[in-house]
């Protein structure tokens, strides 16, 4: 790999690690779909080699959110546990299928969300709606199941689909769901990456490269995202989600 491709990677990797820590996904969810057009991927490599750069970012913007404001370790550590098994399922099943149809199926799940944060967006607006359950530990550990098993097939997708169930179902803030999203995904990325490796499904040279420059720029993007009104940070993700679908569906 010439300097050029290398410094290339160290770039995108930092406008990933920026946007990843603004929207507190990590990176994954832009990286696949342009790992996929760029370098010819399949789904299966661009997934492995996504969770190379995002385990690293997702632990840095966690440091972050967590110094920003303080999360609830029992209630993280729930769901990051039940993650845990459930992310080793969705990976199995993803390894198992055909390329096209999980890159279509990831494009489906993410259009859908998309929609849900334009929805939760508008029907909120001038109106802080309260709190419909609490969120505690019960909650954290089913919904982390849910998270690991999305985590797992789709290498990222259990944080984007966390966050809107915690702001909404559970009124917290963006920020903090966000901040609590990322530590479901932690121990869920690290069996994921084992599993892809070991599936020869991941790119450690490219993953690396982008890693590097991801963690330079993950600090400027938490940073920004609790100076950004709640309303703009939920449209900026959506907007995220728009642009990337297309990226998916389209694969020569």
């Amino acid at each position: 790999m010439g300097w050029l491709m290398a410094s290339g990677g160290v770039l995108a990797g930092a406008a990933i690690g920026f946007l990843g820590g603004l929207l507190g996904i990590g990176g994954g969810l832009i990286a696949i779909p342009s790992l996929g057009l760029l370098l010819g991927m399949s789904q299966q490599m661009a997934q492995g080699t996504a969770l190379i750069l995002v385990l690293p970012t997702v632990l840095m913007s966690l440091r972050k959110y967590h110094q920003q404001a303080p999360i609830d370790r029992g209630v993280a550590t729930a769901g990051a546990l039940s993650a845990v098994g459930f992310t080793w399922v969705g990976a199995q099943l993803a390894l198992g299928l055909d390329s096209g149809l999980v890159r279509r199926s990831f494009a489906v799940f993410l259009l859908a969300i998309a929609f849900f944060y334009v929805w939760q967006t508008f029907r909120r607006v001038g109106v802080r709606q309260p709190p419909r359950f609490a969120f505690g530990r019960p909650q954290a550990f089913t919904l982390g199941i849910i998270a690991g098993t999305l985590g797992g097939f789709f290498g990222v997708g259990g944080a984007i689909m966390a966050v809107p169930v915690m702001t909404v179902v559970f009124g917290l803030s963006q920020t903090v769901a966000q901040g609590l999203a990322l530590t479901m995904i932690i121990p869920g990325a690290i069996v994921a990456l084992i599993t892809y490796t070991v599936a020869g499904q991941a790119d450690w040279t490219v993953g690396a490269l982008l890693a590097a420059g991801s963690l330079t720029c993950v600090p400027m993007g938490v940073r920004l995202a609790y100076q950004l009104p709640e309303r703009n940070l939920r449209l900026a993700f959506a907007a995220l989600l728009f642009l990337t679908v297309p990226l998916l569906l389209y694969h020569p």
